[in-house]
């Protein structure tokens, strides 16, 4: 079975700098979009950066100039480098692959366990 797996979240402080990296783990033929994913308490869960297979980046508004998004398509992983991060970037940080093949089944969306990042002010 498929699985994600993020690391990097922890305390930084604001203006600060912190790199998350998600894996997927599994027999894994192909994943079109490969992306990460926050939720800060009482709020709902927005898009942060999403990178295709073939290489197009979408960011967020409120990210676009400070955060990074970066995947090695031959090793299934995708990495978020933050950069200038602000008080308002507190959340927990989930990866997501949309569109996964595996040798048995073809999954629209998988998730991580998340980790969580805060920025102290």
């Amino acid at each position: 079975q498929v699985q994600l797996v993020e690391s990097g979240g922890e305390l930084v402080q604001a203006g600060g700098s912190l790199r998350l990296s998600c894996a997927a783990s599994g027999i894994i033929f192909s994943i079109n979009t490969m992306g990460w994913y926050r939720q800060a308490p009482g709020k709902q869960r927005e898009l942060v950066a999403t990178a295709t297979y073939t290489g197009r980046r979408n960011y967020a508004d409120s990210v676009k100039g400070r955060f990074t998004i970066s995947r090695d398509n031959a090793k299934n992983t995708v990495d978020l480098q933050m950069d200038s991060l602000e008080p308002e970037d507190t959340a927990v940080y989930y990866c997501n692959a949309a569109g996964v093949s595996t040798t048995q089944r073809y999954l629209h969306d998988l998730w991580g366990q998340g980790t969580q990042v805060t920025v102290s002010s």
